[in-house]
């Protein structure tokens, strides 16, 4: 069951009871690993309480939620898409899966209705690891790994993606989905 490989487009999902807060049930799409500079992810399923236009200068029509993608550099926005005939620049992370690319293009797309707001994610903030402390966070058997795509990251609720990407994953995997968030009470 214990999978330790990392790489860009896989999805760390935090074990039951991690016991970080800004982790909790978290399900992270790997952006960049590398063992001797570091990790770079977005939290997939923490949500904020702003929109994109709320953190541009500029309008935009559309409203774009934004989640939070960690607890790092909460003044940085990221964007995952899956439109890469549209965005150029951006890199293929997991399949159908596009980090980045040209942003002044986006917010175009997005007003004149080119880019459907169901074919992209807008982050704050980022999740970071310094090399080695991811490994040995995988060692102790804080996360669970698995594999992103398309329809993982831009299909799936936000609300319920930890649950759903476990049971996904199959085996006794479906059993950790169903773990109650506090087990004193059952």
């Amino acid at each position: 069951m214990k999978n330790r490989i990392v790489k860009s487009g896989s999805l760390l999902i935090s074990e039951p009871f991690l016991g970080d807060p800004n982790f909790d049930r978290s399900v992270i799409i790997i952006c960049e690993h590398d063992d001797t500079r570091g990790s770079f992810g977005l939290v997939l399923n923490q949500t904020s309480k702003h929109l994109l236009a709320d953190v541009l200068e500029e309008n935009i029509y559309p409203d774009i939620p934004l989640g939070t993608g960690g607890p790092v550099g909460q003044n940085t926005l990221h964007f995952l898409h899956r439109r890469p005939d549209l965005i150029e620049g951006g890199l293929e992370i997991a399949k159908g899966v596009f980090w980045g690319g040209n942003f002044q293009k986006v917010k175009e797309l997005l007003n004149n209705s080119a880019l459907l707001p169901k074919d992209i994610r807008c982050f704050i903030g980022y999740s970071g690891w310094s090399a080695g402390q991811l490994t040995a966070e995988l060692q102790k058997d804080s996360w669970f790994i698995g594999k992103a795509d398309s329809d993982t990251i831009f299909e799936i609720p936000t609300k319920g993606l930890w649950r759903s990407v476990l049971k996904n994953m199959g085996g006794d995997f479906k059993v950790i989905a169903n773990y109650p968030v506090d087990p004193s009470l059952n």
